[in-house]
């Protein structure tokens, strides 16, 4: 008679990456009632786990690092200042700070009336290339995100948490307050806008330099 496996040899060890994963939205869970509960310290921790997606976010769309910087300290002081307010809906602490973020740049960019002014090109650190290889790189960015940027709102917002932040369906349907369908048909029209768009003609750009310098960020929030 064959004997049956003890319940321990027949259970599974959970991935790793997945038992982290948890124990980090358990953290961040206590981290967002500690600071609905008005702990600065708490906010200070979770503005250290977001403020470069934050950051980033904003950046991608004004490509202007001290505007980038400001409007992230807006965002994050909009944040505190409406905690008390939040409330988890199945998405991520990080869904509500973006949607704050993306608000707050929208408004911005509709005072200066300049949806999409791009001042230089992107800079891309995370991979070493030669001048040639940079400038043609940068130049492609330069064309997509003023291609992004011409989209609609809903849509720009879309493609920016989908492919820049690569939010899931679900996060980005918490963040811009839609259902999961909505998000994919928005996406799907966004990419057809953005082919299209593309595909116009375009008038060969000047050279431009290709800047390496460190990303600066908004000051730490200070601890109480």
């Amino acid at each position: 008679m064959t004997a049956l496996p003890s319940p321990q040899a027949s259970t599974d060890p959970q991935d790793p990456a997945k038992e982290k994963q948890q124990r980090d939205r358990e953290t961040e869970r206590l981290l967002v009632k500690q600071a609905i509960d008005r702990h600065a310290a708490a906010f200070a921790d979770l503005y250290d786990r977001h403020v470069v997606r934050v950051y980033r976010h904003i950046y991608y769309m004004v490509n202007n690092a001290p505007e980038a910087e400001d409007l992230t300290a807006q965002s994050f002081l909009k944040a505190w200042e409406a905690i008390e307010r939040y409330k988890e809906r199945g998405a991520p602490f990080l869904a509500w700070l973006l949607r704050i973020a993306h608000n707050l740049t929208v408004s911005y960019l509709r005072s200066r009336r300049d949806h999409s002014a791009l001042e230089e090109t992107y800079v891309d650190q995370k991979t070493h290339r030669n001048p040639e290889e940079a400038l043609d790189q940068a130049t492609d960015e330069s064309r997509v995100r003023e291609a992004v940027l011409r989209l609609r709102d809903e849509q720009r917002q879309v493609i920016i948490l989908r492919f820049v932040e690569e939010l899931d369906y679900r996060e980005v349907a918490a963040v811009i307050g839609k259902s999961v369908p909505a998000v994919r048909v928005i996406q799907h029209r966004a990419l057809g806008n953005l082919r299209k768009i593309m595909a116009q003609p375009q008038e060969s750009p000047a050279p431009a330099d290709i800047k390496n310098e460190p990303l600066r960020f908004v000051p730490r929030m200070e601890r109480k």
